[in-house]
């Protein structure tokens, strides 16, 4: 009897346990999601008021706006493949929280530069360990995931990013019309990404062997290699988004009339993206990766069909709420297909080359969008951008879909 009850309390214990590992919000999941939105709140909350800083503080007209502006995500892009190396190749730990530091002391730049000289080197500067922090911060949340859990988990880790990307500029304008002190604003960003940085520090991550790499290194350490037919698919999503998101604010102004519609318009897209992660949830923790791409995929598209085909508020938000829906399907599959795709010692590549696709779409949207308006107006740029999407549909469904089925490593 006593070695009954005894085996019993051993089995209920470690069943217990577990579950704890299981367990999707567990406390390192937890701080590495709020240091996640960290980032991102610290970084948006001045990312709208820098084109106004530099106008009013410097004279600066709007090509020097724009000059000054772009540096950031030129750097940010070149960090990206370096940052993935980097956290698989060392500490992940050490990596996460040097690139943390530096993208925090940076908004200290913010508050010394004197001339705009300095100010567009720090801002220059500051895209490296923003594109580095973010590989390493998202590389980590997989981590400290159980197996089991990490689709689900992947879905809901940008949930972060959404709510930090839609609350930030609004607080950031309120406090901007109600104190007209840009260092205000500065030192709340350097406060959050401090905090971010205080709560990265208390996570404790799998204890891991670093096997040093002896292979001479090769593209395949950078960029994963394995990925680059999903990689196409994400260029096309980022290509359309990148010529929405640029130049939707001027358009509106310019072709609808509406001064003031660019924030609303980002708060629907917001919030379609968690309402769709909410759903799509249930589905990643059931391990139905393609399905959720499949379902995004087809939703987003109609979404840019509808910003070109409608010239008015109803193609305009409703637009937004479509394109919402769909991506906030398609990022949390996309990115576990790439993690699926990868070997467990380059988890910091694969998530280093979703994110350099999105960039780079993103930039070839937003140059050949201006392009597209400038010879042709704005009509053109939308559908041009629409036409990507459905050839990134397309091709999904007859090669990308496939080539991961057949691919995939888990």
């Amino acid at each position: 009897m006593r070695h009954i009850i005894s085996w019993c309390v051993s089995f209920f214990c470690n069943f217990a346990a577990i579950m704890e590992q299981e367990k999707l919000w567990n406390s390192n999941y937890v701080k590495v999601w709020l240091a996640n939105f960290m980032i991102f709140f610290s970084f948006m909350i001045v990312t709208p008021l820098l084109p106004l800083y530099l106008s009013e503080t410097y004279q600066a007209d709007k090509d020097t706006i724009g000059f000054v502006l772009s540096g950031y995500t030129l750097t940010a892009l070149l960090a990206r493949p370096i940052s993935g190396y980097l956290v698989d190749s060392y500490s992940r730990r050490l990596v996460l929280l040097t690139c943390y530091f530096l993208f925090f002391a940076l908004f200290a730049g913010y508050l010394i530069a004197g001339t705009m000289t300095l100010f567009a080197i720090i801002r220059t500067a500051h895209g490296m360990p923003m594109g580095a922090v973010t590989v390493a911060n998202s590389t980590s949340a997989i981590d400290v995931l159980h197996p089991a859990r990490r689709a689900e988990g992947i879905g809901y880790y940008g949930l972060s990013n959404n709510l930090a990307t839609s609350m930030a500029p609004t607080v950031g304008l309120i406090i901007y019309e109600e104190v007209g002190n840009y260092n205000i604003i500065f030192l709340i960003a350097l406060a959050a990404a401090g905090i971010g940085l205080a709560i990265n520090a208390t996570v404790h991550f799998p204890t891991k062997e670093i096997v040093p790499n002896r292979d001479p290194l090769s593209f395949d350490r950078f960029f994963l290699v394995k990925g680059w037919s999903e990689g196409a698919v994400v260029t096309c999503v980022g290509l359309s988004y990148g010529v929405l998101s640029t130049y939707l604010a001027i358009y509106g102004k310019e072709e609808l009339g509406m001064t003031a519609g660019t924030g609303a318009w980002f708060a629907v897209l917001c919030a379609g993206l968690i309402l769709s992660r909410l759903i799509g949830a249930r589905s990643l923790r059931k391990g139905r990766v393609v399905q959720n791409v499949n379902r995004g995929i087809l939703i987003s598209v109609f979404g840019y069909l509808l910003f070109a085909l409608l010239k008015n508020p109803i193609g305009f938000y409703g637009a937004a709420i479509i394109i919402g829906l769909g991506n906030g399907h398609i990022f949390p599959g996309m990115q576990t297909m790439f993690v699926n795709l990868a070997p467990n010692n380059q988890r910091g590549t694969a998530n280093s080359t979703m994110l350099t696709c999105w960039d780079i779409g993103v930039g070839i949207g937003v140059f050949f969008g201006g392009i597209a308006i400038h010879y042709s107006g704005y009509s053109a740029a939308f559908w041009f951008a629409f036409i990507v999407n459905l050839l990134g549909v397309l091709y999904y469904f007859v090669h990308a879909r496939q080539h991961f089925i057949q691919h995939r490593l888990r």
